[in-house]
């Protein structure tokens, strides 16, 4: 009897020891579509956070605690990003690196703001997110990313100079994503004096864009501006090609994603698409690329925006001296800059980064690089 109280004491002493030990870290949920047709930006988020927490654990964490990633997959699906999101809250994690689609991001703020969540997103562009999260007083709601409207303000009257003349149509996939950023390119192409031949949506997921293809060639479209996913991009540029028809596509940032020319092929050449300027050649991020590369992955597209999150995170809870959320959110809006592989960032009231800077990429021979502007 006695060994038997001795091993529940020693058992107990073991949990209570294991649960202190865990209580040690700073959990940070990375959160984005792991699965589908979306994964690869969910693959940039985990392997963005997951070299940010091991660069910061291995000089000594934040506060001599280390950073505990957790992966939650949301597959870019409304639904789902809030059970996730409700799932996070109920486990007590106090930080967000997420979402990626602003469809999904906009209805999980709300769980995180309403149980006092950090939730910094490295991809999401909607201007909605936090533009409704000011309004309504969720000042832990933030993004360390551009938004649709500055990407707008870049494009759109670029666009409207270069292609005076042309037929241009705009197109979207009729999600928060991708009609936020046509809507953008159209109103301020429209301001540049370029009005679009039509304005529509299409539906994404489908393999057979032939029909949108005839007519596009019946609107003897010369440019198409597509906001949406790079999986729809690829296949209306291929099958555009099996109809012996060429238009300059132009997209906005998911087009980042290099499995777009798996799917385009060369029918993919010269297609152009918005981006922040190129992260990867910032001084900043140099160990960071040469460190991720070194483990087989490319930091293409979001990953480097997800280690920026992960560094800002860190650098909020040193700068509130404290893991209380409310605090966190208000020292990254402090007006101080926010030191970070993308750049020095400093956020503005909204929680948006303050003065982004844009590249035009286009893709040549499988790969894609910055164009010279006119």
């Amino acid at each position: 009897m006695k060994s038997t109280k001795f091993l529940g004491a020693a058992l107990f002493a073991t949990a209570l020891s294991a649960s202190a030990a865990y209580a040690e870290d700073i959990s940070i949920a990375v959160v984005g579509p792991m699965t589908g047709q979306l994964a690869p930006i969910g693959d940039q988020f985990k392997q963005g956070a997951n070299a940010a927490a091991a660069a910061i654990n291995e000089k000594g964490g934040i506060g001599g605690k280390k950073i505990k990633i957790v992966v939650e997959d949301d597959v870019c699906d409304p639904k789902q990003a809030v059970s996730v999101a409700n799932r996070i809250a109920a486990a007590g994690i106090k930080f967000v690196d997420g979402h990626a689609c602003s469809g999904s991001t906009i209805p999980a703020s709300a769980i995180y703001a309403e149980n006092g969540i950090v939730m910094i997103t490295p991809a999401s562009s909607n201007p909605e997110l936090t533009e409704a999260a000011f309004k309504k007083g969720w000042p832990t709601i933030m993004r360390l990313y551009i938004r649709d409207d500055a990407g707008g303000n870049f494009v759109g009257p670029w666009i409207a100079k270069k292609y005076a003349g042309k037929n241009v149509v705009l197109l979207h996939d009729k999600s928060a994503y991708g009609q936020g950023a046509a809507d953008a390119v159209k109103k301020t192409m429209n301001e540049g004096g370029l009005k679009e031949v039509a304005y529509e949506g299409i539906n994404a997921g489908e393999k057979d864009y032939s029909a949108l293809v005839t007519k596009l060639k019946e609107l003897k479209a010369d440019v198409v501006y597509f906001g949406g996913y790079h999986p729809e991009g690829g296949l209306i540029k291929r099958q555009a090609k099996e109809q012996n028809f060429d238009f300059q596509l132009i997209m906005p940032d998911s087009l980042s994603n290099p499995e777009f020319w798996q799917i385009a092929g060369p029918a993919g050449e010269g297609t152009m698409f918005v981006f922040p300027s190129d992260p990867q050649a910032k001084p900043e991020a140099k160990e960071a690329v040469e460190k991720i590369k070194a483990g087989g992955f490319s930091p293409e597209g979001f990953t480097l925006f997800s280690y920026g999150v992960i560094q800002a995170i860190a650098q909020g809870i040193e700068r509130a001296g404290s893991e209380d959320p409310a605090k966190v959110a208000a020292a990254l809006k402090d007006g101080k800059p926010i030191s970070t592989v993308v750049g020095e960032i400093t956020l503005d009231e909204k929680g948006d980064i303050k003065d982004p800077k844009f590249d035009i990429n286009q893709w040549h021979d499988g790969k894609y690089a910055p164009i010279k502007l006119d």
